[in-house]
């Protein structure tokens, strides 16, 4: 900028020219976030819609809080993305917004070093562990692209969010196979509406996908390795006990204990209404290849199923594979009168030494189920 002072000479004042940046430009048109501080977060936000992170480390037991954006806006995050290590129940990441797109830049990594925090027992007890990624009220957005190592404990927290895609995830939880990995869920959904996932992977010590209430979610084209299977539930005890129109589609389930898992808590009540997995192989599955339940308890499952629940209109169509010699191929555990309209055509779940056992109760007739 060029700009005016008056300069007195003896007697005469003269106007002379002073060439100086724009307000300090560069600080200005900075929409790029690195390094190991927070400080210029809610200053980026407020002033740009293009926002790169980048290298960033950030402070331990302090969140990158992505909940002040303008509608419409991008962050890109590139380089190392790294966490200071506290022990906390927080989030690492939360992102809220309207019309917000984050994406995955070339060559980027969210290096979380959960092995700081496993301990074998997850979010059950030992050290306090944060969640790496929030969503919440995030409307009409799109999170694409991310790869992600190493979570403390659960990697997405979908909650209260509508209209939103996740696409292109990697989660790559392997190393706490032999560390103390535990309770590292991949996508938990909690009270949203349109929630679609779909072409990532997702490797890990608990659920691939878990959707505790909400409707009209799907999870598409993505495959899950070393967790518990694509769960429904576990369903009861919450603000919300619905869980409506979820579809799960062309997915694979291998080396994990579950491939298709239902859980409703003992003693709750909740809904369970338009489910359907289609196009589902599962290979190597230690305990249930598919498991429809009414007895879940965290602290394990009481082998006594309760009413309370409809699980009304389940749809399982080409679902195959094998499970170890000594895991379950189906097993329906529930309370008279809690299932009703289900139909599954084309299921070939085979592998277990006890298949010749009859290991469902509580199936609705003409439901095509076999145990």
């Amino acid at each position: 900028m060029k700009y005016y002072v008056a300069v007195l000479i003896g007697v005469a004042t003269v106007i002379v020219p002073v060439f100086t940046q724009d307000l300090n430009e560069d600080a200005v048109n900075n929409c790029t976030l690195t390094g190991g501080s927070l400080n210029n977060l809610n200053s980026i936000q407020q002033r740009c819609t293009s926002i790169t992170i980048q290298d960033l480390t950030v402070p331990a037991g302090q969140t990158l809080s992505l909940t002040a954006l303008k509608a419409g806006s991008t962050v890109t995050f590139n380089g190392l993305i790294r966490f200071g290590y506290a022990e906390w129940t927080g989030d690492l990441i939360v992102v809220s917004g309207t019309n917000i797109t984050i994406i995955g830049g070339s060559g980027h990594l969210f290096d979380c070093h959960g092995e700081r925090w496993w301990d074998g027992l997850g979010a059950n007890n030992g050290k306090l562990k944060p969640t790496l990624f929030q969503t919440n009220n995030l409307l009409y957005s799109n999170v694409r692209g991310l790869r992600i190592k190493n979570t403390p404990a659960r990697c997405f927290a979908i909650q209260s969010s509508q209209h939103v895609v996740f696409s292109n995830i990697i989660i790559d939880n392997l190393d706490g196979n032999s560390n103390g990995g535990h309770n590292t869920d991949g996508f938990d959904l909690n009270e949203n509406n349109d929630i679609t996932i779909q072409y990532s992977q997702i490797v890990n010590q608990d659920d691939c996908f878990a959707i505790n209430s909400g409707t009209n979610c799907y999870f598409y084209h993505n495959h899950c390795s070393g967790g518990h299977g694509i769960s429904i539930g576990s369903v009861g005890d919450r603000r919300s006990n619905v869980v409506r129109n979820v579809h799960v589609r062309n997915c694979t389930v291998v080396n994990s204990e579950n491939g298709i898992r239902i859980k409703t808590i003992a003693n709750a009540t909740g809904q369970v209404l338009d489910i359907t997995y289609e196009d589902v192989t599962m290979q190597n599955i230690t305990n249930y290849g598919i498991v429809v339940r009414g007895d879940y308890r965290n602290s394990g499952p009481t082998g006594h199923p309760t009413g309370g629940f409809s699980i009304k209109n389940l749809t399982l169509s080409n679902i195959q594979g094998w499970v170890q010699r000594t895991a379950i191929n189906v097993m329906v555990l529930l309370a008279g009168g809690v299932a009703s309209e289900w139909r599954w055509t084309r299921v070939n779940v085979t592998g277990s030494r006890f298949a010749h056992i009859n290991n469902c109760t509580g199936v609705p007739p003409n439901s095509g189920v076999e145990c």
